[in-house]
Formats: C-alpha cells, sequence, structure tokens
C-alpha cells in the first residue's frame, strides 16, 4: 500500500511539474529537482541529472502545442538551441565535478534570483 501511494504521489507531482513548464513554457525542473530530493529521497546531484530527461519530453510537447497554435518563434529557436546544447554539455560535465554543497548553493541561488526577478 506504501509503494502505491508513492506511484500517486509521483504521478500528481509530474501532473504538477507537467503543467507548470507547459503554462510558463519551462520552470518545470526547477519544480522537479527539489521534489526529487525531498520525495523520491534522490541524492542532489541524481536529482539533477535525472530531472533532464524527464523534462526533456515534456518541453518536446509544450513546444509542439505552441507551435501548433501559432506562437512559437523559429528566428529565437535555433540560435538558442546551440546554445542551450552546448551549455548543457559543459553545466553535465561541471556537475560531476563540483561537490553536492556547491551545486546546492548555485541551485538555490539561482531558484531565489529567478523568483526576485519575478517581482521585478
Amino acid at each position: 500500500m506504501k509503494k502505491f501511494l508513492h506511484v500517486i504521489l509521483y504521478i500528481v507531482t509530474a501532473l504538477c511539474v507537467g503543467f507548470v513548464n507547459g503554462f510558463f513554457g519551462g520552470g518545470g525542473g526547477m519544480l522537479l529537482v527539489p521534489l526529487l530530493i525531498y520525495l523520491a529521497k534522490l541524492p542532489e546531484k541524481q536529482a539533477h541529472a535525472t530531472a533532464i530527461p524527464i523534462i526533456l519530453p515534456v518541453s518536446i510537447a509544450s513546444g509542439i502545442t505552441y507551435a501548433v497554435q501559432g506562437i512559437f518563434s523559429l528566428s529565437a529557436f535555433i540560435p538558442t538551441t546551440l546554445g542551450v546544447v552546448c551549455g548543457g554539455v559543459v553545466g553535465a560535465l561541471l556537475l560531476k565535478k563540483l561537490p553536492p554543497f556547491v551545486t546546492s548553493i548555485v541551485f538555490s541561488l539561482l531558484m531565489i534570483v529567478a523568483g526576485v526577478r519575478m517581482f521585478i
């Protein structure tokens, strides 16, 4: 029964993360990482690494939905995709090398800055 409740909790959490990612066009990973750490009890680096392949199909589905609705910019998509892919490779390599407390501090600061920017 406990395992069943965890599965239900993961599904409800995933629905919320998918909604946030689709509604805002991103940000699901920022929500997913803490949830994987606290709900799934994953180590922080593993939570970051796990969030990426989870968010990828969600982002693709959201992107297709936006494209079908006509609210998509191909001129911004191509150069941004190149930058994101290069940055993703560098970030993944750094995640492997940095100690967990550093990634925790950087992630927390990034979330705080993003939250403050929302109000400005």
